[in-house]
């Protein structure tokens, strides 16, 4: 079987990327993306504010006094989205197999790539080169036989750089390979495992894959696969939505209560997107995905519409409260979506129903 060629491509620091393309006078500046409230917590930090240890997902409380000179910017979701499509645009002009991550990230299977390039590190040069003419933003990209490969790979040389690993040279890299550079690892998981003597992926090798499933439960199955490189699943081509959504990928696996303080803005985001489109909700769906990539969703259906942000938010939390207690820094994303939907001004006042799932 021909191994895949797949590239994962990551801009570099979008939010705070794209805040500083519109406002040119604040480069150099430690620049951080969040609304400036004693609840916010940050949803990107450019790499100025990165040196301060600043991140996402780490509440404005703590970055100020981490690093007080920074500057914050409201983040602005309509802008990121129309930038976000264009971005689009130039993978469509080189395959069709697109999974989008999160509004900055993406896989592309360029097996067979619309342009006949022989070489997956060529399509991905061409890929970033043309993202940086039209949008004025750099890209990383990893180049793999795989999903978690690549993804691991477009980290290497961020930012504004390319890695190809190439299948004859996997061995070698997971041979060395920091384990916290593994998807799913996350702290917990990591003491764990120095509490055994492992500290690379090659390191994982020596168990069995039923004593990795004793150590770590089900996520001991894919840990074995992983530590061998091994991943088959496909790119997944995005597909219509009956439901309007918006989330956020965190990087690195947080506890649910750390991942629903985005619940507000996200909130916030989602109702500009209904007015925009001109509907209202019913239905509420919170969305999880877990450390080991597992997704959790639950669901709830009113009688009547939805009247304001704040409700939207409100609903989110209690489906928050739904989630059975995890285990500590279990979550990677957090996102909120709306169905039933509904043209505004409607009257209807339908069923009243409730779906967990």
């Amino acid at each position: 079987m021909t191994p895949r060629k797949i590239i994962h491509i990551d801009m570099d620091a979008f939010y705070a990327s794209v805040e500083l393309r519109e406002q040119p006078h604040l480069r150099g500046l430690p620049v951080v993306v969040a609304w400036d409230g004693p609840r916010s917590v940050i949803c990107a930090a450019s790499y100025e504010a990165r040196r301060f240890g600043l991140r996402s997902a780490m509440p404005v409380a703590s970055a100020k006094r981490l690093c007080p000179q920074a500057v914050y910017i409201p983040p602005h979701f309509d802008l990121y989205r129309d930038v976000s499509a264009r971005i689009h645009g130039v993978f469509r002009r080189y395959t069709d197999l697109i999974e989008p991550l999160s509004l900055d990230e993406a896989y592309l299977d360029v097996t067979r790539n619309l342009q006949n390039i022989p070489y997956a590190g060529e399509t991905a040069k061409r890929i970033r080169a043309e993202i940086l003419a039209e949008t004025g933003l750099t890209a990383s990209a990893g180049i793999a036989p795989n999903k978690f490969l690549a993804k691991i790979a477009s980290d290497w040389r961020k930012p504004d750089g390319q890695f190809v690993l190439p299948p004859e040279k996997v061995a070698a890299f997971l041979e060395t390979l920091p384990l916290g550079k593994i998807p799913g690892v996350g702290k917990v998981t990591l003491q764990k495992m120095r509490a055994l003597g492992v500290e690379t992926a090659g390191g994982l090798r020596r168990f069995e894959r039923g004593e990795l499933v004793n150590l770590f439960g089900r996520y001991g199955y894919r840990l074995y696969d992983l530590a061998r490189g091994e991943d088959n699943r496909p790119v997944k081509p995005d597909r219509e939505r009956l439901q309007i959504s918006t989330e956020i990928t965190l990087p690195e696996d947080v506890p649910l209560a750390q991942a629903a303080d985005h619940l507000p803005h996200l909130a916030e985001d989602l109702w500009r997107q209904m007015q925009r489109k001109n509907v209202q909700a019913r239905g509420v769906t919170l969305k999880l995905k877990t450390f080991d990539f597992r997704i959790i969703t639950r669901s709830l259906t009113y009688s009547s519409a939805l009247p304001d942000p704040a409700a939207l938010a409100q609903a989110g939390a209690e489906l928050v409260r739904r989630v059975p207690p995890p285990r500590e820094d279990a979550f990677r994303l957090i996102g909120i979506g709306v169905g039933h939907l509904l043209p505004q001004g409607s009257q209807q006042d339908l069923w009243h129903g409730e779906d967990i799932g």
